[in-house]
């Protein structure tokens, strides 16, 4: 079975995005316009595999000197595939993928797996293929996610709190101004504790909330006399509501501000969506794990799921031929 491997041109803008909608495994990070927003800071080497000229998967990518990413701008990555594709083609399409590069003098591709609760069916064969193939596993993350359709316990405390800004007169515009999260609160607060920025700037966060409307919400918490007191910002996939950015007004006191905030954000999408997603609580790379930043995300019953991180040499392919009995 051949399968013909292009690499991505803005020729390809509309039927990649198409093929992203109908995947079993793709969210709106991966849509062209998302993926572009920084393309100045990378390189793309994105490529597009077809069979009998239907496109069946696409490897969102980017590459640094002989290495190749998928993708360094995105939270996760990897072969993007066809609802229909069957695990033999799967298997196929990787080892042509991998041919296909070392053809092009890179020497290893790195994977940022997607976390299974963002599939739209099971699609673990990368993990499989990363045994049969010794590919190096070089950073493990523990994601925080409730799983919405079943039952979850939530803390005493998290409840107590909540009533705490009930009683404060606390209101959540389910609307939020991005300009004023980020200015009062998100920047400010990544600039005096951790000498940072935040991934996304104002400008580029107001852009692409712009092309993705549906996907993208702030959400802020304001006190009884209007002043801004915390706020989260949402990417929301098909399955998968997820807080990019929390950050909360450290002018006040807690006053359980983001405990009220996220109680209240899982109720409003519990019927609405499988998964909610606090994020990783990892440092170093893995290495490490913020313990109080975990605890808070637990105390909402939120659960570890892991995100691997894979590297295979392109060379490897070859291992592949003798697979099947």
């Amino acid at each position: 079975m051949s399968f013909e491997i292009r690499k991505y041109s803005i020729d390809f803008f509309e039927i990649w995005n198409d093929f992203i909608s109908k995947s079993k495994n793709g969210t709106f990070l991966f849509h062209r316009n998302f993926m572009e927003y920084h393309g100045d800071r990378f390189i793309d080497f994105s490529l597009l595999v077809f069979k009998d000229e239907k496109l069946v998967a696409v490897l969102p990518a980017n590459i640094v000197d002989n290495e190749i990413y998928s993708h360094q701008g995105l939270t996760y990555g990897g072969l993007i595939v066809s609802e229909r594709l069957r695990s033999t083609d799967f298997v196929l399409i990787f080892q042509n993928v991998l041919q296909f590069l070392e053809g092009f003098n890179f020497t290893h591709l790195y994977i940022k797996d997607i976390p299974s609760f963002y599939t739209n069916q099971f699609s673990d064969e990368i993990k499989y293929l990363q045994f049969v193939l010794d590919a190096e596993i070089y950073r493990k993350d523990i994601c925080s996610v409730i799983n919405l359709s079943e039952s979850f316990h939530i803390s005493k405390s998290v409840k107590r709190d909540f009533n705490i800004s009930v009683k404060k007169n606390h209101k959540i515009d389910y609307d939020g101004n991005f300009d004023l999260f980020w200015n009062e609160i998100l920047e400010p607060n990544l600039k005096n504790t951790f000498q940072t920025k935040p991934v996304h700037s104002l400008k580029e966060i107001l852009y692409l909330k712009n092309l993705f409307p549906e996907n993208i919400r702030q959400i802020n918490v304001f006190s009884e006399e209007g002043k801004i007191l915390g706020g989260t910002t949402l990417f929301i996939s098909k399955n998968v509501v997820h807080s990019q950015y929390i950050s909360l007004n450290k002018d006040i006191a807690n006053e359980g501000v983001l405990d009220f905030l996220h109680l209240s954000l899982i109720e409003y999408f519990k019927n609405e969506k499988k998964y909610f997603d606090f994020g990783i609580s990892n440092e170093n790379h893995g290495r490490n794990i913020n313990k109080g930043l975990l605890f808070w995300k637990e105390k909402f019953g939120a659960r570890s799921a892991i995100q691997e991180f894979y590297k295979f040499e392109t060379k490897s392919f070859s291992k592949l031929d003798h697979l099947y009995l």
